[in-house]
């Protein structure tokens, strides 16, 4: 009876372990883009009918989305340490309640994107949905090394959801959002899966460094990050930020690509980490700079 009680102190609360299911800090990055794309679409204020229910409805179709991939996921994160801990390896809830949960998320913020946004933001916050959780989560990831790039595609367009939802229409300045975020991808992913390359390996998940080697993906980081340094001032030659994002843009490219160099010439999982962590600074502060400048040039 003490060992059962202490297991019922130490049960995580249900509310928590679907809260989880949603990978709230990666579903919080991708509102925070929308959020961008919103401002970047429009000169003044974003009506607030917009901002709240295409911001929630944009929320709950990536719960969705993050949701499903755990229940795909679920053996392979049991064999991952870092994923050991999430609620369905753990047995804290079961797969049908958790596909059950993300129809239920899906569903509500589809539905309140088409109803209370626009028909358009719903159907590519659909397509989107569908790009990550099915064509990313069940074929790419296991078909091919190229896995992030190909998929990458599905997490870059929030800026260009929260764009569409203030004006209705997919315009070419909303791209540039968007390639800015999928340059950013892959060597986000592959820096982190360098320093977790062995557990990729047993969870037979063909990332870059399992299939081509530890040096072969640093040289790839370092090139894309040059790449994303020079995508990045796009908006600027395009005439869609100004100086202030330049200079920013700039400045925090140059500091990402210190981090590639670093990387490239010899660093260990430990740099490999820290590169990881500051591509997630780096994407926060050139959209949150982007928002600045657009105010106040």
């Amino acid at each position: 009876m003490m060992d059962s009680a202490a297991n019922d102190q130490t049960r995580v609360p249900r509310w928590r372990s679907f809260l989880a299911l949603c990978k709230p800090r990666v579903v919080a990055l991708i509102c925070f883009t929308a959020v961008i794309g919103m401002y970047m679409a429009v000169p003044g204020a974003v009506p607030w009918p917009v901002l709240i229910w295409g911001n929630l409805g944009i929320f709950l179709a990536a719960a969705s989305a993050a949701t499903i991939n755990q229940v795909i996921d679920a053996q392979a994160d049991a064999i991952m340490a870092r994923t050991q801990s999430r609620p369905l390896p753990q047995g804290e809830i079961p797969a049908y309640q958790a596909l059950l949960f993300a129809a239920l998320l899906g569903g509500s913020g589809l539905l309140m994107l088409w109803v209370l946004v626009n028909p358009l933001t719903a159907m590519l916050t659909f397509f989107s949905l569908i790009g990550y959780a099915v064509v990313y989560t069940m074929f790419l990831k296991r078909a091919t090394p190229q896995n992030i790039v190909i998929g990458g595609i599905a997490g870059a367009v929030p800026p260009a959801l929260g764009w569409v939802a203030v004006t209705g229409t997919l315009d070419a300045e909303a791209l540039l959002l968007v390639i800015i975020i999928f340059i950013w991808t892959p060597p986000h992913f592959w820096a982190l899966a360098i320093a977790r390359r062995e557990e990729y390996s047993l969870a037979a998940v063909p990332m870059l460094p399992v299939t081509h080697g530890v040096e072969f993906t640093r040289l790839h980081i370092l090139l894309y990050t040059i790449l994303l340094l020079l995508v990045s001032i796009l908006p600027f030659v395009f005439g869609l930020s100004g100086e202030i994002y330049l200079l920013g843009a700039l400045v925090l490219g140059v500091r990402f690509l210190w981090w590639a160099v670093r990387l490239y010439r010899g660093g260990d999982d430990v740099v490999a980490m820290a590169t990881f962590r500051y591509s997630i600074v780096y994407l926060m502060m050139i959209f949150t700079v982007m928002l600045v400048d657009h105010y106040l040039v």
